[in-house]
């Protein structure tokens, strides 16, 4: 009780303010530009203001008086007033000449002024007095909604759509609901029906794109989400996923005017940002434009030091940045790797006159080039194999190499990788003529071969 009496005095002393202020302004003349409606709505307010004063002096919880004050501050959209007053008179219960009323206001005051628990506490006694009112259901649902109850906001929007088939909020909230839920197909049927009463809800509208999107309808996902992408809100996230739908379908340069229009944005969210740029990166890897990957990668670690393999990816691509052939043996068109593997295999042996036989690449995975060998010391047929996986290459690939040098009746191989030899794949060359070329001595190679090359040109 002394609470409420506290909450009411207070009321008594803001309205005692408003009266004397009020009576101070109407004494400074009849100049203040209001007009007679102002004038007449001043009066109206001053009496009403008036009238309470005076029965609460009488009596704090008078709820007459209080139901005049809420609802004029109500009407005014003074949340914060309402909101005091329509609490005392939903603690009133029955005592109120509308308890409903009450208990409405209550409610939605609360929810102005973003007060969840009260507002569902005033909403749903609201409800047990009239389960039938609108405002009550839709605005229940759309706090279940809140509350991440979406089963239940459901339930309550579906009775609030019956009443009011062309609310859009309603449509909105069930079918965002749906949406959470992971249920797109009945999503997008409200979602639809919400974007047709109100086309500038662009948040529905993204909404929608995710739907398609999900439902593995990507031309559909693909045409809203280029649509939003020069929106202020939207854009970045649009710009991502685009990117990312373009991506998946090697579009590679594509994805690269995506990733690189969202950055473009303003106040993008930093998780957003930083994935815009990783992607984008990985874009530019696809495409072999190392340096611009890299740099991207350097600007994301100067932000986020530890973010996904960023760490690895800049040693990596440093190395590659700074060695064109290292470039070409691990990522070029299969056709430039070949033309690599032929410099190699002709200026491998120093003084020797080589010539090609047969080439074959299988899978872009690797390339056998098979050559006779002619140098003042000895001939040989020799099968080089060169491998562009990074990994570690084990004993079985070793083994097939070995088989296919005995196939072609070549007198040694030379198995070359940018990546390395397992133990195994070592033991198993002890005993046979197969050399085994690493990563460092690969490099090696790789930064000296386009010099022996001219120095070889020189000579003939």
């Amino acid at each position: 009780m002394i609470p409420i009496f506290g909450a009411v005095l207070g009321l008594v002393v803001i309205i005692f303010i408003i009266m004397t202020v009020a009576h101070r302004g109407s004494g400074s003349g009849s100049g203040s530009g209001s007009g007679k409606g102002g004038v007449k709505r001043s009066k109206g307010r001053e009496v009403i203001i008036r009238n309470a004063t005076k029965r609460l002096e009488q009596n704090p919880r008078d709820p007459h008086a209080l139901s005049d004050l809420g609802d004029l501050y109500y009407r005014e959209e003074d949340w914060n007033q309402a909101f005091k007053t329509y609490a005392v008179l939903a603690e009133m219960g029955r005592q109120v000449p509308n308890e409903f009323e009450a208990q409405l206001r209550y409610g939605m005051a609360a929810l102005k002024l973003g007060l969840i628990e009260d507002a569902y506490k005033g909403l749903n006694a609201a409800r047990v007095l009239n389960p039938q009112n609108f405002d009550v259901t839709y605005n229940l649902g759309a706090l279940e909604f809140q509350r991440k109850n979406y089963e239940k906001a459901i339930q309550l929007l579906n009775q609030a759509r019956i009443k009011d088939p062309e609310h859009a909020p309603t449509l909105r909230t069930l079918g965002h609901a749906f949406f959470r839920l992971k249920k797109n197909k009945e999503a997008m049927v409200f979602i639809r029906k919400a974007i047709d009463l109100a086309p500038d809800d662009k948040e529905s509208l993204y909404t929608l794109a995710e739907c398609y999107y999900e439902a593995n309808q990507t031309e559909q996902a693909l045409r809203v989400f280029s649509h939003l992408r020069g929106d202020p809100a939207m854009g970045a996230n649009a710009c991502l996923t685009c990117g990312i739908i373009n991506s998946e379908a090697r579009q590679y340069e594509k994805a690269i005017q995506d990733f690189e229009l969202g950055l473009r944005h303003d106040n993008i969210k930093p998780d957003v940002k930083v994935d815009l740029r990783y992607r984008l990166a990985q874009c530019y890897l696809k495409t072999n434009e190392i340096g611009k990957a890299l740099a991207m990668f350097r600007s994301i670690q100067s932000e986020s030091p530890n973010y996904k393999d960023v760490p690895m990816l800049v040693g990596k691509y440093a190395e590659l940045n700074a060695n064109k052939n290292l470039q070409i043996f691990l990522m070029a068109p299969s056709a430039d790797f070949v033309a690599l593997c032929r410099k190699i295999v002709m200026s491998y042996f120093p003084r020797a006159k080589v010539k090609i036989t047969n080439i074959a690449v299988n899978k872009n995975e690797w390339a056998d080039i098979l050559a006779e060998v002619d140098t003042p010391k000895w001939s040989d047929l020799i099968l080089f194999r060169f491998i562009r996986t990074q990994g570690a290459i084990g004993e079985l690939i070793v083994r097939d190499f070995h088989q296919h040098i005995k196939e072609v009746k070549a007198g040694k191989g030379v198995c070359v990788t940018v990546g390395s030899f397992s133990e195994e794949g070592k033991r198993y060359t002890e005993a046979r003529l197969i050399d085994l070329i690493e990563k460092d001595k690969l490099t090696a190679i790789l930064n000296s071969v386009d010099s022996k090359i001219q120095g070889a040109q020189v000579k003939k």
